[in-house]
């Protein structure tokens, strides 16, 4: 008999070193399955072959309800929760600690569907208008604006890239920039002339004014004060900050612009399927709900203009 926290600690070594999960995939499902782990043994159970089908539902129950001790968990969560759990007892059944899933026929809660929040062309170059190009750090924020909305890289990408990626683009422009997304999975996206100068011009005046703080340089395109590489907090602050100094009416983050990238292409008529490739979705399902946000603003605009909408 294999013990539960065995088969988590196996799992989770699985993704690391095997699936080419991210970080911040591997540390959710590192809290998701302690919490598991440590339910199974209030139960009396210690052993990954001793678990049975009533007993993941009750803990699906248990995230949901909550108790004494800390509150029931939204949908979303329990989901998440519940998808962990699927994944590490197909893990233990793939690697024989267990003869079959008992997870296989629970079913978690519904995620309410919740429409990604786009900002207006309008909303977006006033962003992008924000950074002061006369000093470093304005460059590197411009730099970082640019990239992120006209790639609709995810700000993991971008944080990425190193100065290396961007000289076979320096030389031929219509080359693409090569982005590695969610599991190392690689893709090409274009770069139009608006990052490419925003790029071009932190590495001609910016990047190397940061470069000279940093003890050991190294290759990172995107750099911190102390000419590190820009961290994903440091980002997140970056773009908080544009959108309050843009006094936009909405709380702006990376992935705003990951958003309006997707809902402003297809606004303008591009093909869902070449959206897809463009974001790295794996599935066109998970693009398909931008053509939601698209439907609402159509609606808003035919009420708002039609004299018989009302």
């Amino acid at each position: 008999m294999t013990s539960v926290p065995r088969v988590v600690a196996a799992y989770l070594d699985h993704l690391e070193a095997e699936v080419g999960a991210s970080v911040h995939t591997v540390a959710a499902y590192r809290r998701d399955l302690a919490r598991y782990a440590s339910w199974l043994d209030e139960q009396g159970v210690r052993a990954i072959d001793q678990v049975d089908a009533a007993q993941v539902a009750a803990f699906a129950a248990w995230l949901r309800a909550g108790d004494a001790s800390r509150p029931g968990l939204a949908a979303s969560s329990v989901a998440r929760g519940v998808a962990a759990v699927r994944s590490l007892h197909r893990f233990a059944v793939r690697d024989g600690d267990a003869p079959d899933d008992p997870s296989a026929e629970v079913v978690a809660p519904r995620r309410a569907k919740r429409l990604p929040k786009a900002l207006s062309v309008d909303q977006v170059q006033a962003l992008l208008n924000i950074p002061d190009t006369e000093t470093p750090c304005g460059l590197r924020d411009a730099a970082l604006l640019e990239l992120l909305y006209g790639t609709g890289a995810r700000v993991s990408e971008v944080l990425a890239l190193d100065v290396d990626d961007f000289t076979a683009q320096r030389e031929d422009p219509d080359i693409g920039l090569r982005l590695f997304g969610k599991g190392r999975k690689e893709r090409i996206v274009p770069l139009g002339s608006y990052a490419r100068a925003a790029v071009g011009a932190w590495l001609v005046r910016g990047r190397p004014a940061m470069i000279g703080a940093a003890r050991r340089p190294g290759p990172s395109l995107l750099l911190n004060a102390r000419g590190d590489r820009l961290s994903r907090q440091s980002a997140y602050n970056i773009l908080a900050a544009a959108g309050e100094a843009a006094q936009l009416s909405v709380p702006v983050s990376p992935h705003t612009l990951r958003h309006s990238f997707a809902t402003h292409l297809l606004d303008g008529g591009a093909d869902v399927r070449v959206v897809q490739e463009l974001l790295g979705h794996a599935s066109v399902a998970t693009t398909q709900l931008y053509t939601l946000v698209t439907a609402e603003h159509l609606r808003e605009v035919f009420i708002a203009a039609h004299p018989r909408a009302r």
